[in-house]
């Protein structure tokens, strides 16, 4: 895939990553259309992650832990921030890992996996060094769920910044699909309205997205 370099005001939320891959149309209607509403979900969600970045900074048995920490990428367009990272000086395939909160427990999907992955992209080019792993840590079960950032993940997450820089670009906010279950629990229900929409398929326009960004990437090759 060809290297791109972004300019500040090109840089996209990391979180955009975890919206496109749960639903295209939900992603463009936050990070198009401007749009949002809360439910007993979102809420929750928001409870967990200032939890995670109300502590202090400290350091102990030898490892430093910096909460919200800001992350960039002019390199991937991106810009968010970390919930956790932790610093060691070893092993050395941890000396840097990043730790995101997540509310419910480990998902089928691989939204929250590209999630953190595009977290370790920006850690990587901020410090020059590589991120081997990382760690999601889920409120229902309170455990962390190790994540290796391996060629699989590297791959995916690349392909869905691509499709997601490309969503951004087109201004295009893809057709309404309704999907029982995903769909009521999505806290913009009442304003996609997906009961109302085209036939076409939120995943197979996912899937177009990521692979016509895959086939110009790999043609500027």
């Amino acid at each position: 895939m060809g290297v791109a370099v972004y300019a500040e005001d090109d840089l996209l939320p990391i979180s955009a990553l975890q919206h496109l891959l749960y639903c295209p149309r939900q992603c463009a209607l936050i990070h198009l259309e401007q749009l949002w509403a809360e439910n007993s979900l979102t809420v929750h969600g928001q409870h967990l992650h200032q939890r995670a970045d109300s502590g202090k900074n400290e350091l102990r048995d030898g490892v430093r832990t910096v909460r919200s920490l800001p992350l960039r990428s002019l390199k991937w367009g991106l810009i968010g921030k970390a919930d956790i990272v932790e610093f060691r000086a070893e092993p050395i395939d941890m000396r840097c890992f990043p730790v995101e909160y997540k509310r419910g427990k480990p998902k089928a999907h691989d939204a929250d996996r590209v999630q953190l992955c595009a977290q370790a992209f920006c850690l990587e080019e901020m410090l020059s060094t590589s991120v081997r792993s990382g760690a999601l840590f889920y409120g229902k079960t309170r455990r962390r769920l190790d994540v290796p950032f391996d060629e699989p993940l590297r791959d995916l997450t690349q392909r869905t910044i691509a499709g997601l820089h490309e969503l951004i670009a087109s201004r295009v906010t893809p057709s309404a699909v309704y999907e029982k279950g995903k769909c009521d629990r999505c806290s913009l229900i009442n304003l996609c309205m997906p009961k109302a929409g085209s036939r076409s398929s939120a995943a197979n326009y996912l899937d177009r997205v990521l692979t016509h960004a895959l086939t110009n990437g790999a043609a500027s090759d």
